[in-house]
């Protein structure tokens, strides 16, 4: 596939995953009481953080989160929508569990694909990138409001994660095109989030 191709491809798989992370800060800041203000700082911390993180790895400045109004005209988007229809998403208690699902597999796909698109075939430049752009902003979230990331207690996430950029690897090392092997690849890291919430997997923790 040609850089041009991918470039739009990506940039929707950007901006797909910031509005759906940046649901998840949304309701998360409504939970802690946060006021109109908290609630789009929180969203817009939650959707861009990772995808600044990864851009700042790979010299990329400025990132294309603070280049691109876009990026915080959704999340800001987001968090109006969350902050005035709250009680209607509240009927749904699962839904942030959900969001930040789908928000954990498109952006693993996006990190892991922009760097193969700088890279190449280069596993553990697609592994940290895809990692980084998918935990980052989840990360800050939850240590804003002063709670202990899910990613270190929670079933199956950050592992859902390097699952979804195996498969996207393998997929493209097999030929597979980047259109392709994305749509998969980051259904594997969904399914794979919301079944482990679901059956309550977890990885082996030190006893204490």
């Amino acid at each position: 596939m040609s850089s041009l191709a991918v470039v739009p491809f990506l940039q929707v798989l950007d901006l797909f995953g910031t509005a759906a992370f940046a649901v998840t800060g949304a309701l998360k800041a409504v939970e802690h009481k946060s006021d109109i203000v908290g609630l789009i700082i929180l969203a817009t911390i939650t959707g861009v953080a990772g995808g600044v993180m990864r851009d700042i790895m790979f010299g990329r400045f400025p990132p294309t989160a603070i280049a691109n109004p876009l990026y915080v005209v959704i999340t800001i988007a987001m968090a109006v929508a969350i902050f005035f229809l709250y009680r209607a998403f509240k009927k749904h208690e699962s839904l942030f569990l959900k969001f930040d699902a789908i928000g954990l597999g498109v952006f693993t796909v996006l990190g892991a694909s922009i760097a193969y698109n700088l890279a190449g075939l280069n596993f553990l430049a697609m592994a940290f990138a895809g990692m980084i752009t998918a935990v980052g902003g989840g990360i800050l979230r939850d240590v804003f409001v002063r709670e202990m990331p899910i990613v270190f207690v929670k079933e199956l996430y950050a592992s859902a994660s390097f699952v979804g950029v195996v498969a996207l690897f393998a997929l493209l090392y097999a030929g597979v095109d980047l259109y392709v092997a994305a749509i998969p690849s980051m259904a594997a890291v969904t399914a794979l989030r919301l079944t482990a919430i679901r059956y309550n997997w977890n990885l082996p923790r030190a006893h204490t």
